[in-house]
Formats: C-alpha cells, structure tokens, sequence
C-alpha cells in the first residue's frame, strides 16, 4: 500500500480531495511500473484540483501532470529496474492517473531516461513548465533569434521563470513582463536585465504595429497581451506562444505577419514527439543554470495540494513548486 492523492466527485458535481493509501492493483494499465519522486504544481493541476474538477476525464482520479522517478518493473525493453525516468504529457493527471503518488503506471512511448547532470528532483524542478520553456527557445532557435532584447511575458510563472533564466544562460538580453513589483529581485537573479510592468504592455492601442523593440518572444499569457507584442516585433522575429492565461482569443489583425514577417510559433508540450523531449531534456540538462534552477523551487509535499492548486489559479505561486510525494 502506498500514499496517494485521490479526486472524487459527488452527485452534485463537488469535488474532494483527500490523501489515502492503495495498492498496485488499484493503478491504471500501462507498460512501466514507476516508485515516483518527484511531482509539480502547474496552472492544470490547479484547474484538476479546483471545485469542478476541471480537466479530468474520470473519477476517481490522481493529478499530477507530471513526474520523476526510478522504474520498478517494465514489460518494454526500453526500461529496466532502477532506471531514472521522467514523465510528462500525453495527457497524465487529467485523463490517465498523474504523479500525486508514490507510485504510477504509465506506457513506456510517453517516459523519457533521466540525462546525465539530473537528478529526479531537479528534473521536477524544471517539469512540464520548464520542458515547455525550453521547447520555445528551440523553436525561436529554429526560426533564428534575432539582436536586441527577448521578450518574456508572465516571466515570474513556471514557463516564464526557466525561459528567463535559459535565454540569459544562453547570453540574451532578457526582458522580463510581470504584473506583480515584488518578484523583480527574482527575476533579475534569474538574469533578466530588464522588467517591463504588465501594465504598460498591455496599455490598450488601436495601432496594429508599433516601434520594432523585441528580437524575440516566449509568451506564456496569450490574449490581448499577446496582440500587443506582435505589433513590437522586429522584423522576421518570432513568438513562440505556450499560455493561455489571458483567454483564447487573438485580438490582433494580420498587419504583423504581412508588413513585418513576424512568426507566430505555436508550442504544446503535451504530445511531442519521443526525438524532441529528449533532445529538450538534454538541452536542459546542458544549458539550464543549476543555480538559477533551485531559486525557483518552492518545496511542497501531498498535504499542501489543495491550497497550492487554489493558489497557482490566483497567479500567487512565483516559480516552480516541486512536491516531494515521500515527505
């Protein structure tokens, strides 16, 4: 038997959250039996953890979209007992049981070997948020970043704080966008040389381009901020969009794309393909300042879930809140 925590829903549609103890029997089918570490804290966790349960497919249910850990027992070759390994995507914690456990099973295609130079905890450290930061530095890579300032919007979130401090490991100038004052000193440890107040990126303007400023841009929010700053792109520059914060919706006219030849990168981490989380895992593993990493750990254990899910959906939780499911 083994701590884990459940989701259940009632008849009228509430939602509970409670720590209890199961067994291996009791976990979903897949390929690799897995003695979890290590899991995170991000914006769908909160969402799965909320009062409508948010974006779970079934009940009962264990969140946790993401996870780290040794293998106990695989049917694929790929993995065998003691191997280090992590876990994120393919929709883990939402339709498929997550890494609110000590122990999980999931199919081997959607696990990754741990790279040299990470252990499981900080492997969570940098999780699905900092998987997807790096995964939109490889494609404003791919696209070629152009000189001057790289634009981080919601920088002091999860995707926004490893963003941040990748960009300034790789030598940008990071300017960093926050709406809250008091996570300045932080971003600026991470390396960001300059912070842009949320506010006056999102000053409204009725002009679809304006000054050339950015040479490039990991945007975590979306929305109206994200219309704003295709206006500010240098030409040919990129946006690698990940967030969707500030709403689905794109209130922006097509001017930037013809006029400016600005790239809109689209980046969803959730089914990448096996060649591209591991070339991102590795990346990380290479190009990730270490020190950097743990200023953004905030520590957390099974007991804390509930109030940190409510807190993540408030834009309270500054950086990366690794769980430790054994404490």
């Amino acid at each position: 038997m083994f701590n884990t925590l459940i989701v259940n829903k009632n008849d009228e549609g509430k939602t509970s959250a409670e720590i209890t103890q199961i067994g291996l029997d009791d976990l979903p089918a897949g390929d690799v039996t897995v003695a979890v570490e290590y899991s995170t804290v991000n914006y769908k966790d909160g969402l799965c953890l909320g009062p409508g349960g948010g974006l779970v497919r079934n009940y009962p249910h264990v969140p946790g979209i993401d996870f780290a850990g040794t293998v106990e027992a695989s049917d694929d070759p790929r993995y065998k007992a003691g191997d280090k390994v992590v876990l994120t995507g393919w929709r883990v914690g939402e339709a498929h049981w997550g890494g609110y456990a000590q122990k999980a099973r999931a199919k081997a295609d959607w696990l990754v070997p741990l790279p040299a130079g990470l252990d499981t905890r900080r492997a969570m450290a940098v999780g699905t948020a900092g998987l997807t930061a790096m995964l939109a530095v490889m494609a404003l890579e791919d696209h070629g970043i152009k000189d001057g300032p790289v634009l981080v919007t919601g920088a002091a979130g999860g995707v926004g704080s490893v963003a941040t401090a990748i960009l300034a490991g790789l030598g940008h100038e990071v300017a960093a966008v926050t709406g809250r004052p008091e996570t300045a000193d932080y971003l600026t440890s991470l390396g960001a040389t300059q912070i842009v107040a949320r506010e006056d990126l999102n000053e409204t303007t009725k002009r679809p381009l304006e000054a050339e400023t950015w040479a490039g841009c990991v945007d975590a929010v979306g929305g109206e901020m994200l219309a704003r700053v295709l206006g500010q792109m240098k030409y040919g520059a990129s946006v690698s969009a990940v967030g969707l914060a500030g709403g689905a919706g794109l209130p922006a006219t097509v001017i930037p794309f013809l006029l400016r030849g600005v790239n809109l990168l689209g980046i969803d981490s959730v089914m990448q393909p096996y060649d591209n989380r591991l070339r991102a895992w590795e990346r990380i593993a290479k190009d990730l300042p270490m020190d950097k990493l743990e200023a953004m750990v905030q520590p957390a254990t099974l007991r804390d879930l509930p109030a940190l899910g409510r807190d993540i959906l408030k834009g309270q939780i500054k950086g990366r809140v690794v769980v430790d499911v054994n404490a």
